[in-house]
């Protein structure tokens, strides 16, 4: 399938049964990018598990999206760890250094097999795989070249990754207790049972683990987000990958605390400490740092900064409350990524920046009080004013427009969920009819606005 005609006519997306759990939307994993950094290196570490010992050498083929920007969002880096047995979770950032360099110098990824970076890694720049843009084929290869073992796998966004020419698996989904398939679906759950979307979440959640350690991994997510944002606020310096950005968090935050000892602080300072948050975050990431994927790296920074927002801002915080809003934005993030797509790749910024904004407001709405209708109309709110957004990084790096994108999507969260909360949850636009004019739009947008590099901003403006 060539590039141009990738996806034209594409029919609605089925949607699964079941659900997709919470820790699958939020992972601790590093930068820049859940679907080309994330996700690839999650599947080259599974191939190098399923081929074994006995083969002589691998290589790697990327398509679409990882082809074009690759480089800059850290996806031939992201492989070479995973066939060095790194996952997203555990791997220090600290040690990649010295990783890379010992296997550019040795050229072997253990047990004998050779890998090459500079002649392994094929970037396939005129097809596309049939499934989705960011297709990955890995080849295993005998002494003679001749192929051993070979498989198609898909980064689909969010860390998510699945196998196959068919894509099988390609929403991973759970049995819920409370199962719902769209919007409208939620809030008839809430309505019969009496519960609010968290504890709806919640039950579903508790249908794979028990209750300790639910709460017990919403805390250790909500403790990383804080975790990344403090990092990124005593950072400095410039950023990975040639266009030589400035770390800005650092200068804001610094500028804010002196402003604390002032008479003459500005009404709107506490948008620029949301601002702040998500940049800081955004930072991180973009140098390669450990973020959390909510719901992908792209779009970090939202979901910590308004729920940062709500801890340093708001009234009775608490751990419940904090659990509330991660369960709640869980629920509306796993409708947007079963009906339509997280992926910058598939359906432009929209799927990324536009997700999160509408995750973010909805958990501040359910953290803030708001009834299932209100949480709903929040979720709507936020989506429906990032339809259209397209992905077009300069130089193939998540830093411009992305960083920046970041804290406008963090603002516009809290504005949703304030509208909503003025509301009494009557609106004319649903959640479900927004996210599936999101889905139509990602098919419409040019292949050269969705995460390619090839449109936009990214050849307006120079990269250096």
């Amino acid at each position: 399938m060539s590039l141009e005609t990738a996806r034209e006519g594409q029919a609605p997306r089925a949607v699964s049964p079941g659900m997709i759990s919470t820790f699958d939307l939020f992972k601790i994993g590093i930068g820049p990018s859940s679907s080309h950094t994330v996700g690839p290196m999650i599947a080259a570490g599974q191939f190098r598990q399923r081929i074994g010992d006995g083969v002589a050498r691998v290589e790697v083929e990327i398509y679409g999206s990882l082809a074009w920007t690759g480089r800059g969002h850290a996806t031939d880096k992201a492989l070479c760890l995973g066939l060095l047995g790194q996952v997203p979770d555990t791997v220090d950032p600290d040690a990649i250094p010295g990783l890379m360099a010992s296997l550019a110098a040795d050229k072997v990824i253990g047990g004998g097999i050779a890998f090459n970076p500079a002649e392994d890694i094929i970037l396939n720049l005129t097809e596309l795989l049939p499934v989705h843009t960011n297709g990955m084929r890995f080849r295993a290869l005998d002494a003679d070249d001749g192929l051993v073992a070979e498989e198609i796998v898909y980064s689909i966004g969010g860390g998510f990754v699945v196998g196959g020419p068919e894509g099988e698996g390609a929403i991973p989904v759970s049995t819920a207790a409370h199962p719902f398939h769209s919007g409208e679906e939620l809030l008839e759950v809430c309505a019969r049972t009496g519960f609010t979307v968290a504890e709806v979440q919640l039950a579903n959640e508790c249908g794979l683990r028990p209750l300790a350690e639910v709460e017990a991994r919403l805390d250790a997510i909500a403790a990383a987000m804080f975790a990344c944002i403090d990092r990124g606020m005593r950072m400095d310096g410039v950023l990975p990958g040639g266009m030589r950005v400035r770390r800005r968090a650092k200068a804001i935050y610094d500028q804010l605390e002196a402003g604390r000892l002032s008479n003459s602080r500005a009404a709107h300072e506490i948008l620029d400490w949301v601002s702040l948050f998500a940049i800081a975050v955004n930072e991180e990431n973009a140098a390669g740092g450990r973020v959390v994927t909510a719901p992908t790296n792209g779009a970090a920074g939202i979901v910590p900064a308004v729920l940062r927002y709500a801890r340093d801002f708001c009234p009775d915080w608490s751990p419940e409350r904090c659990r509330d809003f991660l369960l709640t934005a869980a629920a509306i993030g796993g409708l947007i990524k079963r009906r339509a797509s997280i992926s910058g790749a598939e359906v432009g910024c929209q799927g990324e920046v536009g997700s999160a904004a509408s995750m973010a407001a909805a958990g501040l709405a359910a953290l803030l009080g708001a009834n299932p209708r209100q949480i709903e109309n929040a979720a709507e709110i936020a989506m429906e004013h990032h339809l259209g957004m397209t992905c077009d990084p300069i130089g193939g790096l998540v830093q411009i427009p992305c960083i920046e994108r970041n804290a406008f999507g963090a603002n516009k969260a809290i504005v949703a969920a304030s509208l909503a909360l003025r509301g009494d949850g009557i609106h004319h636009v649903s959640l479900d009819a927004v996210i599936e004019t999101m889905r139509q739009t990602g098919a419409d947008m040019q292949t050269k606005y969705k995460e390619t590099s090839l449109g936009g901003l990214a050849v307006n403006v120079a990269a250096c």
